[in-house]
């Protein structure tokens, strides 16, 4: 009994070698997962997703941070691409250089997902994202009802060009065709930061005394709206909006700073990117495009997303 035992584990180890699987199932498998930053809560929610579905399928993850710079990203790529990666889940840096990465990449015949961004003139085999569209149609019917449609929106737009910023702006404006009466007053901040966030409200405020809604295009932003509409001495008198659902967020809204988030499944968007990658590297066919759906968060649902982010 003790041989033929012996001899059963030894055709099982023959028969991973063989089938090139793991004890785990899974082939082993480089992935890249290059990110815009990880000072955002958001892309250190994605790496989390990440991390976890990689240990989970036994794949090896090379994780690199531009720092929202995109010649750092195009390097780190040519650096991924060197170590010979088997496929590249990124966020793009920016809009400007977005497509050089992801070309360097289909040279080479790496597949590559796209998540959050996703460059129109070189989109990625796949892109994971928000329904950023959507959340913001959903958004703009929540402040309709707060508002009884009217007033004026203050809108802190982030970085001009990428897709979260124009699927967001177009779904706030889909769903303000019915609200004749809310007039929106925009302005571009640099970057998707805070401080930038609160600058930019403060310009609002200055121009346009007659706003009563602030919308960030994302948390960060939609802080610096807050901290903005504090030193004038309005709180309480304007709504404050965002969108992310990112841990700042999430606490700002269970502590009455922001009135509405819109909350990201970005774990989820992390597991999926590797178990995308994964099916490209083996040969099967992917949607173009996985839009998961946001849920409109406030004060009355707001604690269970902070016990366990998405």
């Amino acid at each position: 009994m003790h041989r033929k035992a012996l001899a059963v584990v030894a055709l099982a180890a023959l028969f991973c070698v063989l089938s090139g699987k793991s004890d785990a199932g899974e082939k082993k498998y480089t992935i890249g997962l290059a990110l815009a930053n990880l000072q955002s809560d958001f892309f250190n929610q994605v790496r989390r997703g990440a991390e976890e579905q990689a240990a989970k399928r036994g794949v090896d993850l090379i994780v690199v941070e531009a720092r929202g710079d995109a010649t750092t990203q195009v390097d780190q790529i040519q650096d991924l691409l060197a170590r010979e990666i088997d496929a590249l889940l990124i966020t793009p840096a920016g809009a400007t250089a977005a497509a050089v990465p992801i070309r360097a990449c289909r040279a080479k015949g790496v597949p590559v997902v796209t998540v959050d961004r996703n460059p129109p003139d070189a989109p990625g085999d796949s892109f994971i994202a928000a329904d950023s569209f959507g959340g913001c149609v959903e958004l703009g019917k929540w402040v309709i009802e707060k508002t009884g449609g009217k007033g004026t929106i203050g809108v802190i737009q982030g970085q001009l060009g990428t897709t979260p910023e124009i699927d967001r702006r177009g779904g706030l404006m889909k769903a303000l065709e019915s609200a004749p009466e809310i007039k929106v007053v925009e302005q571009a901040a640099d970057s998707w930061d805070q401080e930038d966030g609160f600058s930019v409200a403060q310009d609002l405020l200055q121009a346009n005394p007659d706003i009563t809604v602030f919308h960030g295009r994302c948390d960060a932003l939609a802080l610096g709206a807050a901290q903005a509409v504090r030193l004038a001495g309005l709180s309480g008198k304007i709504l404050v909006v965002g969108f992310d659902g990112d841990e700042g967020g999430l606490v700002a809204v269970k502590e009455g700073v922001l009135d509405l988030t819109m909350t990201q499944q970005s774990q989820r968007f992390g597991r999926l990117g590797i178990d995308t990658c994964i099916d490209l590297i083996e040969g099967r066919k992917v949607p173009e495009m996985q839009l998961i759906p946001v849920t409109p968060t406030t004060k009355e649902n707001v604690d269970e997303f902070i016990e366990k982010h998405p």
